[in-house]
């Protein structure tokens, strides 16, 4: 799970000036990360397909379940 207390443990790399050039994070934070912006991704999709569903279920693709469930 990703929360503002994993992200304290970012670590910047400075350049010759001493300005912030980079980030670093430690391996458990970027896979966190990562899950986190799928996860937003995932969302996206799926309000936009819902939307689509609501106004036009046939055709947009949709098929029934049991139609479906066999496939999973």
């Amino acid at each position: 799970m990703l929360d503002f207390n994993t992200l304290k443990s970012l670590r910047y790399v400075v350049d010759q000036n001493g300005r912030k050039s980079a980030v670093q994070v430690d391996l458990k934070t970027w896979v966190a990360l990562l899950g986190y912006l799928e996860d937003l991704e995932d969302r996206a999709v799926i309000k936009d397909k819902l939307a689509r569903l609501k106004q036009e279920p046939i055709e947009a693709g949709a098929i029934a379940w049991d139609e479906a469930k066999g496939e999973w």
